[in-house]
């Protein structure tokens, strides 16, 4: 007999609420995105989820994920990389408060609880 919360009956855990990406500075300064999905992707290309007009980040430079236990950022084989509080990440787990860089773009990360 399973039980409720058996691993065979859960689904995808749902994203927590309250998520939320900050640009810190250049020309969308102050632009929040809430961060209410399992796969934001940040770049200039049309088909990013959030697109950013700079030349220094790629058409589809990094992702803002969620796996289950955490929200994380991932580089998409970027030119300039991605830098989480001033070190180079491929792929790193984010806490509340993180600054993620990418090329001249800053953004601060507020994560939920």
């Amino acid at each position: 007999m399973s039980h409720p919360g058996d691993s065979q009956e859960r689904g995808p855990v749902p994203v927590p609420p309250g998520g939320a990406v900050l640009v810190k500075s250049g020309f969308y300064e102050g632009l929040e995105v809430a961060l209410d999905r399992d796969w934001l992707v940040i770049g200039r290309g049309r088909t990013a989820d959030l697109v950013i007009a700079e030349a220094t980040i790629s058409r589809a430079h990094a992702s803002i994920g969620f796996d289950g236990k955490g929200f994380f950022i991932q580089d998409l084989g970027s030119t300039n990389g991605t830098l989480v509080n001033g070190a180079k990440a491929d792929r790193q787990s984010l806490k509340n408060g993180d600054e993620v860089r990418m090329g001249r773009l800053v953004i601060g990360v507020s994560l939920p609880g």
